[in-house]
């Protein structure tokens, strides 16, 4: 079902906060959180990371993410953003981490990947796509907060199985 007539915001019956809702039929088009889907890559030691080619942030290093498609996993859209923003293949290894970010209202899912072979080069949203030693990440020119802590998060659990809050080591 689709709205009819005009949408106003306004408290539907039952519900306890404002919706957009159809003046006609009553239908309620609900506002939801976007998730972003992504992946810290590496190839070996190295890091994976795109240069934006577009808004917001654009110029600044980031790891492949976007908006999750319909349709789709949260595994695919990472391996999608993986080939979209770097040209890279890569396999999944597991979750590595999940942001609700409800000043933006997102919700990021982070996969941890490794690269199936070393080829990458930048997409149509990418200036530039580059490998980094972690001594030479451009850590004064990350895009977004959560670049940083999904690099340092994999860092610090590197080698471990299993999925843990940031702060909270795996036993």
């Amino acid at each position: 079902m689709q709205p009819k007539g005009p949408i106003q915001r306004q408290t539907p019956p039952g519900d306890d906060r404002e919706r957009l809702v159809c003046g006609d039929c009553g239908f309620v088009l609900y506002e939801n959180p976007k998730i972003i889907v992504g992946a810290v890559c590496t190839w070996g030691e190295r890091y994976l990371l795109c240069r934006r080619a577009i808004e917001p942030r654009l110029g600044f290093w980031t790891m492949p993410a976007g908006y999750m498609e319909l349709h789709e996993t949260t595994e695919q859209g990472a391996l999608r953003e993986v080939w979209e923003e770097a040209r890279a293949q890569a396999e999944i290894d597991g979750l590595l981490a999940i942001y609700s970010i409800p000043e933006i209202s997102q919700v990021h899912i982070i996969y941890r990947a490794r690269m199936t072979t070393p080829d990458h080069g930048p997409g149509p949203e990418s200036q530039d796509v580059a490998l980094f030693d972690w001594a030479d990440i451009p850590w004064d020119d990350l895009a977004y907060p959560n670049v940083r802590w999904s690099l340092e998060y994999e860092r610090d659990t590197r080698g471990r199985s299993g999925f843990a809050p940031r702060g909270r080591p795996i036993p």
